[in-house]
């Protein structure tokens, strides 16, 4: 089945509202936390998300924090 960003988008939607109307603000979160992991591995998973650059972003590498200027 072919999926657009559009169609995952409504979904990814929908059950957030399901989660906020009948949860209440807690699930909503918990959702929306869970949805944001799973959409993480879902693009690591498709090589779409490269962890050793996030990793080099996080820290800092090749910044110019740090070091000294003249």
């Amino acid at each position: 089945m072919f999926t657009t960003n559009t169609v995952l988008g409504l979904a990814i939607g929908i059950a957030l509202g399901f989660a906020g109307a009948f949860g209440g603000f807690g699930a909503f979160l918990l959702v929306l936390v869970l949805g944001a992991i799973g959409l993480a591995v879902g693009r690591w998973l498709d090589g779409q998300l490269d962890l050793s650059e996030l990793g080099e972003q996080l820290r800092g590498a090749g910044s110019d924090r740090g070091r000294n200027r003249l």
